[in-house]
């Protein structure tokens, strides 16, 4: 026997004996612990042993040629392990939901018993010569079967596990899936080979150190920080051997076919493929577009990514979202979330213009760049709106148009050195903005985490500043009504004050010549003129509810200005009068009282009275206007009746009401209204007394105070 035959039993024995030590001292250390695997303790502990004694087994029967005792421990340990696998499905309740895991768990079972069977058969009988070859391979095939099919079972295990189940089956499926591969690779060369590979089969016991290891880990409590995290280089350089190697089987396997093809132009057709695929590969491997691909994937699915995107997003809304005297304006904000992303020490913010052209909108740290005023043309932009792409300036200075098809940059932007990248802010595929970032202090080439990050950031601000522009036109948009009620109040007092000049006018041809009535007019034009003095020195309250001074008013001097307004119509009847002194303004609370008289007329018959009538409650006094005309239902008080520019009548504008009502709630009162469809309407104003004025004072101071 030579020492190359000795050295190999003698190395197996070895590595099966310690195989055996560790899957037993774990399987015995296991057996208290087993509740941590769940209800797959047992079966894991018994799996185990069973494992040990396959070990002790080959270790006793290393000869060179399979026999009976290895073959026998080596289906228990494989039965065992199915039966693992099985419990591992069940503990989540996949084994009810995937049908056919029990049938081919059982297939394999049989696979197993078969092959003892066979087995057994083959070592009471002697056969020679192919039959006994015949014999050798069925064996193999009856392995390999389990093997596979052990494998998949794995593999569905592991892949189709639940996010929270999945950590707890990742170190015993690697296991599992390590000893079945290495079982999967000797069978299949002693099934090529047509003998048993003694050199590979010494190393069995790797095997069963692999799954002591994995099992082990499995129950270790930081078990989720054992991953297996190599460097990018290792990676890169491993998958290319990989790739080559691949590629060289590949060569290997298709040259070989074309021999075993035949025919006259065989060996042409193999020297063709050969020459085709060395060519293939000195073009395609050494492309920076391939290799370029291979990294991103590489990079994608290999590593942890290079940010950590919880810190960056705060970051991002801390900077965004800062507010107070301190803080930076929006703009320069803006630059500085998508500028700490890479580093850059500085930006620019380009907007969109009145033409549709990017304009300088704000600086962030770089106030020496000459920016003109059309900072990118029109026609540049359409690109950036409709890929979103993040350009690097580099490439362009370059010329390499492949990076950036399509892309017009502006000449000021590469003249300058300092300015490295361009990223498109797009809202709902329109740009609301470009961000122009300064070059870091150490450069590198974007990669697809910096364009991922800068685009979800660069969306997000996108939206900020499209809420900011949408905030600036509602507040213009504000600022026009406002405008548009206070013209729409001066017209409805004008068209008041011109119904009065058109009746005096109408009168003065029927009663000019009579000395009453020249008094009567006189007096007229003088409230008048009054009324548009005092309509001129209120036209800057509109916008806030102000009025014009509160000043000590006694109410009957208000209620003869009404009841005297009203003199020729006998439906207005003063009902109820007591001499107080209110605090507020007479021409507003006159306003109002007239307002609501006239309202109460409109919705009157001809016969049917108003009554005015006013009385002291409490720290207030109530002026009461009642109506039995047609009344309003709940609704149209709730939703309508105090609602500007909303008006029942024709040619009514609709804010009589809702004049009414600020102007009594500048005086520090209420207006209430109980109206009832068929029945009428009851409106009351409360005013705060005069002599109650000083409690109402320090009721408001003490509100600012406590705000």
């Amino acid at each position: 026997m030579t020492g190359s035959d000795k050295f190999w039993p003698l190395l197996g024995i070895g590595l099966d004996l310690s195989g055996a030590i560790a899957v037993a001292s774990l399987a015995i250390w296991l057996w208290p612990r087993r509740e941590r695997f769940g209800n797959v303790g047992g079966p894991v502990v018994v799996a185990l042993f069973l494992t040990a004694a396959w070990c002790l087994a080959i270790a006793s029967a290393m000869t060179g040629r399979l026999v009976l005792l290895p073959s026998l421990a080596e289906s228990a340990r494989n039965l065992g392990w199915l039966f693992v696998i099985y419990r591992f499905f069940a503990s989540d309740g996949r084994h009810a939901s995937l049908a056919p895991i029990r049938p081919v768990i059982l297939a394999l079972a049989f696979v197993e018993l078969l092959h003892l069977g066979v087995d057994a058969a083959l070592t009471r009988a002697s056969f020679e010569g192919a039959f006994l070859r015949v014999a050798f391979e069925s064996n193999v095939l009856f392995r390999l079967l389990v093997t596979v099919g052990g494998l998949v079972l794995v593999h569905n295990l592991y892949a189709g596990a639940s996010r929270e189940t999945r950590p707890g089956l990742r170190w015993p499926a690697s296991g599992l899936a390590f000893l079945w591969a290495f079982d999967l690779n000797l069978y299949t060369i002693a099934y090529l080979g047509g003998d048993w590979p003694l050199e590979i089969a010494a190393f069995r016991g790797v095997a069963a150190l692999a799954i002591a290891g994995a099992f082990l880990l499995a129950i270790a409590r930081n078990r989720d920080e054992l991953r297996l995290k190599p460097s990018r280089a290792v990676t890169f350089q491993t998958f290319s051997l990989l790739v080559i190697g691949v590629y060289l089987v590949a060569m290997v396997s298709v040259a070989q076919w074309l021999s075993y093809a035949g025919g006259d132009f065989a060996r042409l057709i193999e020297l063709t493929f050969l020459t085709l695929a060395s060519a293939f590969a000195l073009v395609v491997l050494p492309s920076r577009r391939v290799r370029g691909w291979f990294k991103v994937t590489l990079t994608k699915h290999f590593f942890q990514h290079r940010y950590d995107y919880r810190e960056e997003w705060l970051r991002f809304t801390r900077t965004i979202g800062s507010s107070g005297l301190e803080a930076k304006p929006l703009g320069e904000r803006v630059v500085q979330s998508i500028a700490d992303v890479t580093d850059s020490p500085a930006g620019l913010l380009l907007a969109p213009g009145e033409q549709g052209e990017l304009t300088l909108a704000s600086r962030w740290n770089w106030a020496e760049i000459e920016v003109p005023a059309e900072a990118m043309p029109l026609r540049a932009l359409e690109v950036f709106e409709r890929t979103g792409y993040i350009t690097d300036l580099d490439d362009i200075r370059a010329g390499d148009d492949s990076t950036s098809p399509g892309i017009i940059v502006p000449q000021w932007l590469l003249e300058d050195r300092r300015a490295w990248a361009l990223v498109p802010l797009v809202h709902y595929e329109r740009l609301v903005g470009m961000v122009v970032l300064a070059r870091p202090q150490i450069v590198r080439k974007f990669d697809w985490e910096d364009f991922d990050l800068l685009r979800v950031i660069g969306q997000q601000v996108a939206s900020y500043l499209a809420e900011n522009s949408s905030q600036e036109a509602l507040a213009e948009s504000s600022r026009f009504e406002d405008f548009h009620r206070r013209i729409a109040f001066v017209m409805h007092d004008i068209k008041n004050l011109a119904s009065q000049f058109s009746l005096l006018a109408r009168n003065a041809e029927l009663h000019a010549h009579k000395k009453e009535f020249r008094d009567d007019m006189l007096v007229t034009l003088r409230n008048s003129s009054e009324k548009l003095n005092a309509l001129i020195a209120r036209l800057s309250r509109y916008g806030n509810g102000a009025v014009e001074k509160l000043e000590q008013v006694p109410v009957l001097d208000v209620i003869d200005a009404v009841a005297q307004r009203f003199k020729d119509n006998p439906q207005v009847v003063v009902a109820e009068r007591h001499d107080l002194i209110v605090n507020g303004n007479r021409h507003s609370l006159e306003q109002v009282l007239v307002h609501l008289i006239q309202n109460g007329l409109d919705a009157s018959g001809p016969d049917s009275p108003v009554f005015l009538a006013v009385s002291a409650d409490g720290l207030n006094a109530r002026f009461e206007v009642l109506d039995a005309g047609c009344g309003m239902s709940a609704e149209f008080v709730r939703n309508r009746l105090f609602k500007p520019f909303v008006s029942t009548k024709n040619g009514g504008f609709g804010i009589g009401a809702f004049e009414a009502r600020e102007l009594v709630r500048a005086m520090r009162g209420r207006l209430e209204v109980e109206s009832r469809e068929g029945l009428g309407s009851r409106f009351v104003v409360r005013v705060p007394l005069a002599a109650a004025q000083d409690i109402y004072d320090n009721i408001a101071n003490k509100d600012q105070r406590v705000a």
